[in-house]
């Protein structure tokens, strides 16, 4: 898809608009409501289906699909994220009236740093094809480690990164939150407050699942237009999905499987598409295709992750039954 200039700059304006609309809205700290985060998820959703129908009245059929295979990838692939910042809040003690300000700029922040890494990937895609051997080879390992740890089931405790202990150690840090305030006056001396830290956190942390998501992305498409701005609305609703599902996301017990299958399948199709710019006359997977699959891929996984809880839950109830029963026959006797 030819980009120009000026369509570049008019995009990064509309986001950056879109931005500053949700900041306004969210500038006041609030505990988020069900409901609130709700309709914000369906606002962002439709925002991304709109810029998708938009790519297909007004650019080509292909880079529609190219998006929404992109974006649906990208969501999916979000939802991780999420469990991580659930630690993250956790490990830091948020106040829950502070937790939507906290994942407001650390998205922000994931957003700036996603932007360098794709136009790093674009340049190194567009002056040497081989490196889609190594994305793709990444992929399937990555798939291979995504099964090794649904198959561990251990609970995982968020570590902060060495950027963050030098940080801290650099300025200090103050023992406890004033409100929105990101830097205090301590002992005559600047001093972050946990709250900067969390930013950072959120931030930094995401930088370590655009190593996963960025290859992935640029396996469906290699297009820096469709991998930013796919991830732009993937990224923009991030933070209303995280209190509209938070609570449900232990819930979905196959999805590291299903996110595995994902990188797995894109990783084979790098792998193909790089056979083929060799010259090697392989099969390439199309859009249409890859599209159905990831789709296919999450309906499936949701659904077995939802029976499973459903029979968890029967066992836990007959359990609880049995061990009821016997109390009470103990105290009969």
């Amino acid at each position: 898809m030819d980009v120009s200039w000026t369509l570049w700059v008019l995009t990064i304006l509309g986001l950056s608009a879109l931005i500053a609309v949700d900041f306004f809205i969210g500038r006041k700290p609030h505990d988020v409501t069900t409901k609130e985060a709700g309709i914000w998820t369906i606002i962002w959703i439709a925002l991304a289906a709109l810029f998708g129908l938009g790519l297909l009245v007004f650019g080509e059929s292909q880079a529609s699909g190219e998006f929404f295979a992109g974006f649906i990838t990208e969501k999916s692939l979000s939802v991780d994220n999420l469990f991580v910042f659930v630690l993250i809040m956790a490990k830091f003690s948020v106040p829950s009236h502070l937790q939507q300000r906290v994942l407001l700029v650390g998205v922000l922040i994931a957003l700036v740093l996603r932007g360098i890494f794709i136009a790093a990937g674009a340049a190194v895609i567009a002056n040497f094809s081989w490196v889609f051997y190594i994305f793709g080879a990444f992929l399937i390992y990555t798939a291979w480690k995504l099964i090794q740890e649904a198959r561990a089931d251990e609970e995982e405790e968020f570590e902060e990164n060495r950027l963050l202990k030098t940080i801290e150690r650099r300025f200090g840090v103050a023992d406890r939150y004033h409100g929105t305030k990101l830097f205090i006056r301590n002992n005559g001396k600047r001093v972050l407050t946990p709250l900067m830290i969390v930013m950072l956190a959120i931030g930094t942390t995401d930088v370590l699942f655009a190593l996963d998501s960025i290859p992935a992305i640029f396996g469906l498409t290699q297009d820096p237009y469709i991998v930013f701005t796919a991830n732009a609305f993937a990224l923009m609703g991030l933070r209303q999905l995280y209190f509209l599902i938070g609570g449900l996301l232990k819930k979905l017990v196959h999805l590291g499987y299903g996110l595995s299958a994902i990188l797995g399948f894109i990783g084979v199709k790098l792998v193909l598409h790089a056979l083929h710019e060799s010259g090697v006359h392989v099969p390439e997977i199309s859009i249409p295709v890859s599209l159905g699959v990831i789709c296919g891929v999450l309906v499936i996984t949701t659904i077995t992750s939802l029976v499973a809880n459903k029979k968890q839950e029967r066992a836990e109830a007959v359990a609880e039954a049995d061990k009821a029963a016997d109390e009470g026959s103990s105290v009969d006797a």
